[in-house]
């Protein structure tokens, strides 16, 4: 008997056309249900009644600037009573009047927490409050990055410890303090604000350490919405690229936000809006828009436009020094 082989196995061409159609077929189809999906969740996906399906109590960090000023606004406008956690006593107070005069019927809490040092006193007023209230939502959005890009020997070690302080040891640490409450209830949404630097692109040149720490809290996120799922705690890695914030200002020279650049508040529509949903998000509609270009661009490719803009911001900061 003679073997089979690929020469040996001819199609009639009507057969290879209808093959070749039906492979096509379902690519297309495979898209158009990604399309319609994306659609449904951006346009038409009901929100998630945050107070009755977690609690009625919200923490946020960093909740005083950006994003998380943006966010403690939007969970008060839901109905959320608000913990908010940020490192300057007085800024706390500014924004907890802020969000009590357009939401009089707000309960407040803050506690000063600085993440860039000792924080073991503030972390231990955390886990109270979180044992106390009915802690349903936690944001953990405090954050830093590198003063400039620059290569990784350039990058002062006082620097980069601060960076896996706050972005990492952070997020983890406040993460176990607000668990315990939340197994006993036995529910809760965890939301971590990761970063397109640590998922989107295959590699963030010049922002190296800031690339990792998001990278250790979008898989940081994924495990434990696995671990905890079935206790009814929803973890959630929220995916922004740029938004109009004072860092972001800062460290890549946007000085507006736009159409792909949004407002910290609109951000903060979207990014409440996906709470409860995928373990991974990119709220805003046209950060996704933006994520799903990167994905067809070849990763040498990706990779050598990052760093060309990483130079030049570089090249940028040191002309301005000189």
């Amino acid at each position: 008997m003679l073997p089979i082989t690929c020469s040996s196995l001819h199609f009639p061409a009507p057969l290879l056309i209808i093959i070749i159609s039906c492979l096509g077929l379902i690519v297309i189809l495979n898209h158009l249900i990604s399309l319609f999906k994306w659609i449904f969740h951006t346009c038409f996906r009901p929100e998630t009644d945050l107070a009755g399906t977690y609690g009625s109590w919200a923490l946020v960090t960093g909740a005083t600037d950006g994003i998380g000023k943006a966010m403690a606004h939007e969970l008060a406008r839901k109905g959320l009573n608000l913990i908010l956690v940020s490192r300057t006593a007085k800024k706390l107070e500014m924004v907890a009047c802020e969000i009590r005069d357009k939401h009089p019927g707000t309960r407040i809490e803050t506690i000063q927490v600085d993440f860039s040092g000792e924080f073991s006193a503030g972390l231990r007023r955390i886990t109270e409050v979180a044992m106390e209230l009915d802690l349903g939502v936690l944001i953990n959005n405090v954050g830093v990055t590198y003063p400039g890009a620059m290569f990784f020997h350039e990058v002062e070690e006082e620097v980069w410890r601060n960076l896996v302080r706050v972005n990492i040891e952070s997020t983890t640490r406040v993460t176990k303090a607000v668990l315990c409450g939340m197994l006993q209830r036995k529910r809760g949404a965890i939301v971590n604000i990761g970063s397109g630097a640590g998922v989107v692109a295959p590699s963030h040149p010049l922002f190296t350490i800031y690339a990792a720490t998001k990278a250790y809290v979008h898989q940081f996120s994924r495990s434990l919405n696995m671990e905890y799922g079935q206790h009814g705690i929803h973890v959630q890695c929220q995916v922004p690229l740029y938004v109009a914030t004072k860092m972001v200002s800062r460290v890549a020279s946007i000085k507006q936000n736009s159409l792909f650049i949004p407002t910290p508040e609109g951000y903060a529509r979207a990014a409440i809006r996906a709470i409860g949903y995928e373990p991974i998000s990119t709220p805003y509609w046209a950060h996704s828009i933006q994520w799903c270009f990167a994905r067809l661009i070849p990763d040498p490719l990706l990779d050598a436009w990052r760093l060309s803009i990483g130079m030049r911001r570089r090249n940028y900061i040191k002309g301005q020094k000189n």
